[in-house]
Protein backbone atom coordinates (compact mmCIF):
# COMPACT_ATOMS: atom_id res chain seq x y z
CA UNK A 1 0.00 0.00 0.00
CA UNK A 2 1.15 3.81 -0.22
CA UNK A 3 0.38 5.42 2.75
CA UNK A 4 0.07 8.78 3.44
CA UNK A 5 0.18 10.29 7.29
CA UNK A 6 -1.12 13.12 8.03
CA UNK A 7 0.08 14.40 11.81
CA UNK A 8 0.59 18.27 13.17
CA UNK A 9 3.56 16.98 15.38
CA UNK A 10 6.00 14.18 14.11
CA UNK A 11 10.13 13.86 14.86
CA UNK A 12 11.50 15.17 16.36
CA UNK A 13 8.75 15.78 18.23
CA UNK A 14 8.50 13.00 20.61
CA UNK A 15 4.43 11.06 19.57
CA UNK A 16 4.20 7.41 18.81
CA UNK A 17 3.58 7.94 15.58
CA UNK A 18 7.02 8.31 14.74
CA UNK A 19 7.79 4.64 15.71
CA UNK A 20 4.88 3.34 14.10
CA UNK A 21 6.02 4.68 10.57
CA UNK A 22 9.27 3.37 10.38
CA UNK A 23 7.01 -0.17 11.51
CA UNK A 24 4.57 0.28 8.42
CA UNK A 25 7.60 0.99 6.22
CA UNK A 26 9.27 -1.67 7.73
CA UNK A 27 6.47 -3.80 6.54
CA UNK A 28 7.43 -3.23 3.12
CA UNK A 29 4.90 -0.61 2.27
CA UNK A 30 5.30 2.81 0.82
CA UNK A 31 4.94 5.87 3.64
CA UNK A 32 4.69 9.40 3.23
CA UNK A 33 4.40 12.01 5.77
CA UNK A 34 2.41 15.50 5.47
CA UNK A 35 3.24 17.51 8.87
CA UNK A 36 4.34 21.13 10.13
CA UNK A 37 7.86 22.57 11.66
CA UNK A 38 8.48 20.89 14.78
CA UNK A 39 7.85 22.91 18.02
CA UNK A 40 6.74 20.86 20.68
CA UNK A 41 6.84 20.66 23.52
CA UNK A 42 9.31 24.14 23.78
CA UNK A 43 6.79 26.57 21.73
CA UNK A 44 9.69 27.41 19.72
CA UNK A 45 10.53 25.79 16.05
CA UNK A 46 13.68 23.29 16.72
CA UNK A 47 16.82 24.86 15.79
CA UNK A 48 17.37 22.31 12.57
CA UNK A 49 14.43 24.07 11.06
CA UNK A 50 13.05 27.61 10.03
CA UNK A 51 9.47 28.86 10.47
CA UNK A 52 9.00 30.46 7.11
CA UNK A 53 8.60 28.08 3.66
CA UNK A 54 7.95 24.33 3.23
CA UNK A 55 10.42 21.29 3.67
CA UNK A 56 11.32 18.15 2.10
CA UNK A 57 13.07 15.99 3.91
CA UNK A 58 14.02 11.83 4.42
CA UNK A 59 13.04 10.21 7.42
CA UNK A 60 14.58 6.89 8.37
CA UNK A 61 15.66 4.88 4.68
CA UNK A 62 13.22 6.93 2.56
CA UNK A 63 10.33 8.02 4.58
CA UNK A 64 9.36 11.84 2.64
CA UNK A 65 8.33 14.26 5.20
CA UNK A 66 6.62 17.36 3.36
CA UNK A 67 6.79 20.25 6.35
CA UNK A 68 4.58 23.21 5.94
CA UNK A 69 5.09 26.58 7.88
CA UNK A 70 3.29 27.24 11.45
CA UNK A 71 2.83 29.61 14.11
CA UNK A 72 4.39 28.09 16.93
CA UNK A 73 2.70 27.33 20.26
CA UNK A 74 5.29 29.67 22.09
CA UNK A 75 4.51 29.61 25.81
CA UNK A 76 1.62 27.32 24.96
CA UNK A 77 -1.49 30.10 26.35
CA UNK A 78 -4.48 29.76 25.29
CA UNK A 79 -3.94 32.44 22.42
CA UNK A 80 -0.89 30.95 21.41
CA UNK A 81 -2.36 27.41 21.28
CA UNK A 82 -5.31 28.96 19.10
CA UNK A 83 -3.05 30.21 16.63
CA UNK A 84 -0.53 27.20 16.02
CA UNK A 85 -3.89 25.08 15.36
CA UNK A 86 -5.49 27.20 12.88
CA UNK A 87 -2.27 27.65 11.07
CA UNK A 88 -1.80 24.17 10.58
CA UNK A 89 -5.17 23.99 9.11
CA UNK A 90 -4.80 26.76 6.77
CA UNK A 91 -1.63 26.28 5.70
CA UNK A 92 -2.30 22.84 5.40
CA UNK A 93 -5.14 23.63 2.93
CA UNK A 94 -2.94 26.12 0.98
CA UNK A 95 -0.33 23.40 0.66
CA UNK A 96 -2.63 20.27 0.12
CA UNK A 97 -2.88 21.64 -3.99
CA UNK A 98 0.82 21.75 -4.62
CA UNK A 99 1.52 18.75 -3.01
CA UNK A 100 -1.39 16.30 -3.90
CA UNK A 101 -0.33 17.17 -7.57
CA UNK A 102 0.24 13.97 -9.27
CA UNK A 103 0.43 11.71 -5.98
CA UNK A 104 -1.65 8.94 -5.64
CA UNK A 105 -2.24 7.28 -2.49
CA UNK A 106 -4.07 4.29 -1.42
CA UNK A 107 -4.88 5.69 2.39
CA UNK A 108 -4.80 8.45 4.44
CA UNK A 109 -3.63 7.84 7.82
CA UNK A 110 -4.76 10.93 10.30
CA UNK A 111 -2.75 10.50 13.73
CA UNK A 112 -5.80 12.69 15.87
CA UNK A 113 -4.06 13.93 19.05
CA UNK A 114 -5.24 17.37 19.83
CA UNK A 115 -6.24 19.53 18.37
CA UNK A 116 -8.10 17.48 15.75
CA UNK A 117 -8.74 19.80 13.80
CA UNK A 118 -5.23 18.96 11.81
CA UNK A 119 -7.38 16.54 10.29
CA UNK A 120 -9.14 19.17 8.45
CA UNK A 121 -6.31 19.39 5.85
CA UNK A 122 -6.35 15.50 5.07
CA UNK A 123 -9.85 15.72 4.34
CA UNK A 124 -8.61 18.13 1.07
CA UNK A 125 -6.04 15.88 0.61
CA UNK A 126 -8.46 12.78 0.29
CA UNK A 127 -10.86 14.45 -2.14
CA UNK A 128 -7.82 15.54 -4.03
CA UNK A 129 -6.33 12.18 -4.29
CA UNK A 130 -9.34 10.06 -4.40
CA UNK A 131 -7.82 7.84 -1.17
CA UNK A 132 -9.85 6.75 2.00
CA UNK A 133 -9.41 8.37 5.20
CA UNK A 134 -8.72 7.11 8.23
CA UNK A 135 -8.91 8.81 11.80
CA UNK A 136 -7.19 7.44 14.76
CA UNK A 137 -9.00 9.86 17.44
CA UNK A 138 -6.66 9.86 20.35
CA UNK A 139 -8.39 12.72 22.34
CA UNK A 140 -12.06 13.03 22.49
CA UNK A 141 -13.05 16.77 21.39
CA UNK A 142 -14.70 18.99 22.56
CA UNK A 143 -14.88 17.16 26.15
CA UNK A 144 -10.83 17.00 26.57
CA UNK A 145 -11.06 21.27 25.67
CA UNK A 146 -13.69 21.63 27.83
CA UNK A 147 -12.20 19.26 30.98
CA UNK A 148 -8.74 21.10 30.60
CA UNK A 149 -10.67 24.45 31.10
CA UNK A 150 -9.12 25.77 27.70
CA UNK A 151 -12.47 26.37 26.63
CA UNK A 152 -15.21 27.29 28.61
CA UNK A 153 -17.76 29.55 26.30
CA UNK A 154 -21.01 27.06 26.06
CA UNK A 155 -21.74 28.77 22.46
CA UNK A 156 -18.08 27.92 20.72
CA UNK A 157 -18.33 24.62 22.68
CA UNK A 158 -21.14 23.55 20.63
CA UNK A 159 -19.52 24.92 17.46
CA UNK A 160 -16.35 23.03 18.05
CA UNK A 161 -19.05 19.98 18.23
CA UNK A 162 -20.04 20.58 14.92
CA UNK A 163 -16.82 20.85 13.45
CA UNK A 164 -15.76 17.69 15.27
CA UNK A 165 -19.15 15.91 13.30
CA UNK A 166 -18.28 16.47 10.24
CA UNK A 167 -14.97 15.74 10.79
CA UNK A 168 -15.82 12.31 11.57
CA UNK A 169 -18.79 12.37 9.08
CA UNK A 170 -15.78 12.94 6.37
CA UNK A 171 -13.69 10.16 7.05
CA UNK A 172 -13.99 6.89 5.65
CA UNK A 173 -12.50 4.61 8.64
CA UNK A 174 -12.15 6.01 12.52
CA UNK A 175 -9.83 4.14 14.69
CA UNK A 176 -10.27 4.81 18.66
CA UNK A 177 -7.43 4.15 20.96
CA UNK A 178 -9.81 3.42 23.80
CA UNK A 179 -12.66 1.22 23.81
CA UNK A 180 -14.73 3.36 26.08
CA UNK A 181 -14.13 6.37 23.28
CA UNK A 182 -16.30 4.11 20.67
CA UNK A 183 -19.70 5.35 22.61
CA UNK A 184 -19.55 9.36 22.20
CA UNK A 185 -17.56 8.89 18.42
CA UNK A 186 -21.11 6.74 17.55
CA UNK A 187 -23.24 9.80 18.25
CA UNK A 188 -21.99 11.15 15.34
CA UNK A 189 -21.11 8.26 12.83
CA UNK A 190 -22.41 4.59 12.59
CA UNK A 191 -20.73 1.85 15.04
CA UNK A 192 -19.81 0.38 12.18
CA UNK A 193 -17.66 2.53 10.92
CA UNK A 194 -15.70 2.67 14.38
CA UNK A 195 -12.97 -0.05 15.42
CA UNK A 196 -10.78 -0.07 18.45
CA UNK A 197 -7.08 0.10 17.74
CA UNK A 198 -4.89 0.96 20.71
CA UNK A 199 -1.79 2.76 21.04
CA UNK A 200 1.33 0.51 21.02
CA UNK A 201 4.71 1.03 21.82
CA UNK A 202 8.10 -0.62 20.16
CA UNK A 203 9.50 -3.68 22.71
CA UNK A 204 12.90 -1.62 23.76
CA UNK A 205 12.97 -1.77 27.60
CA UNK A 206 15.20 -4.76 28.32
CA UNK A 207 17.92 -3.65 25.67
CA UNK A 208 19.88 -1.05 24.21
CA UNK A 209 19.88 1.29 28.22
CA UNK A 210 21.83 4.30 27.25
CA UNK A 211 22.45 6.23 29.94
CA UNK A 212 25.24 9.00 28.21
CA UNK A 213 23.68 12.39 29.32
CA UNK A 214 21.84 11.65 32.61
CA UNK A 215 23.11 13.68 35.06
CA UNK A 216 25.23 11.12 37.93
CA UNK A 217 23.31 12.58 40.31
CA UNK A 218 20.21 11.75 39.45
CA UNK A 219 21.67 8.26 38.21
CA UNK A 220 22.68 7.70 42.05
CA UNK A 221 19.17 8.99 42.89
CA UNK A 222 17.38 5.99 41.13
CA UNK A 223 19.93 3.56 42.38
CA UNK A 224 19.82 3.93 46.25
CA UNK A 225 16.36 5.05 46.70
CA UNK A 226 12.82 3.90 46.12
CA UNK A 227 11.78 5.91 43.27
CA UNK A 228 8.52 6.11 42.09
CA UNK A 229 8.67 7.39 38.67
CA UNK A 230 6.59 9.51 36.76
CA UNK A 231 7.33 10.64 33.14
CA UNK A 232 5.79 12.83 30.30
CA UNK A 233 3.68 15.97 30.68
CA UNK A 234 3.59 17.86 33.75
CA UNK A 235 0.00 19.71 33.63
CA UNK A 236 -3.02 20.25 34.32
CA UNK A 237 -4.86 16.90 32.98
CA UNK A 238 -2.27 14.94 35.23
CA UNK A 239 -3.13 16.37 38.35
CA UNK A 240 -0.41 16.87 39.60
CA UNK A 241 -1.54 18.88 42.85
CA UNK A 242 -2.09 14.66 43.97
CA UNK A 243 1.91 14.02 43.36
CA UNK A 244 2.31 17.01 45.25
CA UNK A 245 -0.10 15.77 48.35
CA UNK A 246 1.52 12.62 48.11
CA UNK A 247 4.56 13.91 48.38
CA UNK A 248 3.72 15.67 51.65
CA UNK A 249 2.11 12.61 53.47
CA UNK A 250 5.32 10.05 52.56
CA UNK A 251 7.67 12.94 53.78
CA UNK A 252 8.39 10.76 56.58
CA UNK A 253 9.80 7.84 54.56
CA UNK A 254 13.11 9.37 53.44
CA UNK A 255 13.71 6.76 51.25
CA UNK A 256 10.68 7.06 49.42
CA UNK A 257 11.05 9.37 46.39
CA UNK A 258 8.65 11.08 43.82
CA UNK A 259 10.37 11.47 40.29
CA UNK A 260 8.70 13.28 37.81
CA UNK A 261 10.66 12.90 34.51
CA UNK A 262 9.14 15.82 32.01
CA UNK A 263 8.43 19.59 31.72
CA UNK A 264 4.84 21.07 30.76
CA UNK A 265 2.84 24.19 32.13
CA UNK A 266 2.34 23.17 35.70
CA UNK A 267 6.23 22.21 36.31
CA UNK A 268 7.07 25.65 37.45
CA UNK A 269 4.51 25.39 40.39
CA UNK A 270 4.96 22.13 41.14
CA UNK A 271 9.29 23.49 42.18
CA UNK A 272 7.60 25.99 43.53
CA UNK A 273 5.66 24.09 46.26
CA UNK A 274 8.53 21.65 46.86
CA UNK A 275 10.10 25.28 48.19
CA UNK A 276 7.47 26.79 49.98
CA UNK A 277 6.25 23.81 51.62
CA UNK A 278 9.72 21.94 52.44
CA UNK A 279 9.23 18.94 49.89
CA UNK A 280 12.54 17.08 49.84
CA UNK A 281 11.22 14.03 48.26
CA UNK A 282 9.76 15.31 45.44
CA UNK A 283 12.42 15.35 42.54
CA UNK A 284 12.04 17.70 39.19
CA UNK A 285 15.37 16.28 36.97
CA UNK A 286 13.92 17.72 34.01
CA UNK A 287 13.00 16.47 30.52
CA UNK A 288 15.75 13.84 29.32
CA UNK A 289 15.48 11.82 25.30
CA UNK A 290 12.89 9.15 24.63
CA UNK A 291 16.60 7.18 23.92
CA UNK A 292 16.79 7.64 27.76
CA UNK A 293 13.81 6.13 28.97
CA UNK A 294 14.80 2.71 28.93
CA UNK A 295 17.35 2.87 31.46
CA UNK A 296 15.21 5.50 33.65
CA UNK A 297 12.39 2.39 34.03
CA UNK A 298 15.08 -0.06 34.82
CA UNK A 299 16.58 1.86 37.76
CA UNK A 300 12.81 2.73 39.00
CA UNK A 301 11.55 0.60 41.73
CA UNK A 302 7.61 1.74 40.33
CA UNK A 303 6.18 3.58 37.81
CA UNK A 304 3.48 6.28 38.82
CA UNK A 305 0.73 7.55 36.23
CA UNK A 306 -2.18 10.40 37.45
CA UNK A 307 -4.98 11.79 35.29
CA UNK A 308 -7.93 14.43 37.13
CA UNK A 309 -10.98 13.44 38.55
CA UNK A 310 -13.30 14.23 35.18
CA UNK A 311 -15.55 12.05 33.06
CA UNK A 312 -13.20 12.59 29.64
CA UNK A 313 -10.31 11.06 31.35
CA UNK A 314 -11.87 7.52 32.62
CA UNK A 315 -12.17 6.80 28.99
CA UNK A 316 -8.21 7.67 28.15
CA UNK A 317 -5.83 5.69 28.26
CA UNK A 318 -2.49 7.36 29.31
CA UNK A 319 0.21 6.23 26.31
CA UNK A 320 2.29 6.11 29.10
CA UNK A 321 0.97 3.10 30.47
CA UNK A 322 2.13 0.93 27.40
CA UNK A 323 5.35 2.24 28.42
CA UNK A 324 5.04 1.18 32.01
CA UNK A 325 3.59 -2.37 31.08
CA UNK A 326 6.63 -2.51 28.52
CA UNK A 327 9.35 -1.74 31.07
CA UNK A 328 8.13 -4.89 33.23
CA UNK A 329 8.09 -2.59 36.46
CA UNK A 330 5.27 -2.45 39.22
CA UNK A 331 2.56 0.80 38.54
CA UNK A 332 0.88 2.78 40.90
CA UNK A 333 -2.17 5.05 39.27
CA UNK A 334 -4.28 7.40 40.55
CA UNK A 335 -6.69 7.60 37.63
CA UNK A 336 -10.33 5.97 36.98
CA UNK A 337 -11.71 4.47 34.07
CA UNK A 338 -9.87 2.46 31.43
CA UNK A 339 -6.31 3.33 32.04
CA UNK A 340 -7.49 2.08 35.81
CA UNK A 341 -8.98 -1.07 34.80
CA UNK A 342 -6.04 -1.90 32.27
CA UNK A 343 -3.68 -2.04 35.10
CA UNK A 344 -6.20 -3.98 37.29
CA UNK A 345 -7.04 -6.63 34.52
CA UNK A 346 -3.17 -6.97 33.55
CA UNK A 347 -2.34 -7.86 37.67
CA UNK A 348 0.21 -4.96 37.15
CA UNK A 349 0.13 -2.92 40.14
CA UNK A 350 -2.47 -0.56 42.47
CA UNK A 351 -4.85 1.53 41.84
CA UNK A 352 -6.81 4.42 43.65
CA UNK A 353 -9.03 6.65 42.60
CA UNK A 354 -8.36 9.79 41.08
CA UNK A 355 -7.29 13.07 43.16
CA UNK A 356 -7.18 10.67 46.01
CA UNK A 357 -4.16 11.23 47.52
CA UNK A 358 -4.74 9.26 50.75
CA UNK A 359 -5.38 6.29 49.10
CA UNK A 360 -2.38 6.92 46.61
CA UNK A 361 0.21 7.71 49.46
CA UNK A 362 -1.25 3.98 51.52
CA UNK A 363 -1.04 2.00 47.81
CA UNK A 364 2.68 3.75 47.46
CA UNK A 365 3.53 2.38 50.64
CA UNK A 366 2.22 -0.68 50.60
CA UNK A 367 4.25 -1.17 47.85
CA UNK A 368 7.40 -0.34 49.48
CA UNK A 369 6.88 -2.47 52.29
CA UNK A 370 5.67 -5.71 50.08
CA UNK A 371 8.67 -8.17 49.28
CA UNK A 372 10.67 -7.42 46.16
CA UNK A 373 10.14 -11.01 44.48
CA UNK A 374 6.55 -9.65 45.03
CA UNK A 375 7.15 -6.48 43.12
CA UNK A 376 9.02 -8.23 40.60
CA UNK A 377 6.04 -9.96 39.82
CA UNK A 378 3.59 -7.58 38.90
CA UNK A 379 6.19 -6.33 37.04
CA UNK A 380 6.43 -9.36 34.87
CA UNK A 381 2.64 -9.42 34.67
CA UNK A 382 2.76 -6.06 33.10
CA UNK A 383 4.86 -7.38 30.82
CA UNK A 384 3.35 -10.68 29.87
CA UNK A 385 0.09 -8.15 29.34
CA UNK A 386 1.96 -5.71 27.12
CA UNK A 387 3.17 -8.24 24.83
CA UNK A 388 -0.01 -9.56 24.31
CA UNK A 389 -2.06 -6.43 23.75
CA UNK A 390 0.53 -3.39 22.87
CA UNK A 391 3.54 -4.60 21.07
CA UNK A 392 4.10 -2.59 18.43
CA UNK A 393 5.37 -4.78 15.63
CA UNK A 394 2.15 -7.17 16.10
CA UNK A 395 0.16 -4.48 16.37
CA UNK A 396 1.00 -2.79 13.43
CA UNK A 397 0.44 -6.04 11.42
CA UNK A 398 -2.90 -5.76 12.74
CA UNK A 399 -3.35 -2.26 11.73
CA UNK A 400 -2.36 -2.75 8.31
CA UNK A 401 -4.94 -5.82 8.31
CA UNK A 402 -7.98 -3.18 8.72
CA UNK A 403 -6.32 -0.97 6.44
CA UNK A 404 -6.82 -3.81 3.68
CA UNK A 405 -10.07 -5.23 4.86
CA UNK A 406 -11.15 -1.19 4.93
CA UNK A 407 -9.88 -0.47 1.22
CA UNK A 408 -11.14 -3.82 -0.29
CA UNK A 409 -14.50 -3.03 1.06
CA UNK A 410 -14.28 -5.75 3.38
CA UNK A 411 -15.01 -4.04 6.65
CA UNK A 412 -18.13 -1.74 5.77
Amino acid sequence: MNILIVSQYFWPEQFIINDLALKIREQGHTVSIFTGKPNYPDGVIHPDYISRGVKNETYGKDISVFRIPIIPRKNGSGKNLILNYLSFVLSGLKHSFSYAKNKEFDLIFVFAVSPITSAIPAILLKKLTKSHLVLWVQDLWPESIHATGFIRNRYLISSINWLVKGIYRCSDTILVQSKAFIPNVSRFVPKSKITYYPNSVTDEFYQNEIYEGLPLDFICLLETHFCVVFTGNIGIAQSVETIVEVASLLKEIPNIKLVLVGSGSKSEWVQQQTIDNRINNLILPGRFSSKLMPFIYSKSSALLVTLKKDDIFTFTIPCKIQSYLAAGKPIVAGLNGEGARIVQEAGAGFTSPAEDAESLAKNIKHLYDLPSSEREKMGLLGRSYFLEHFEMVSQTQRLLEIFERKISGEGN
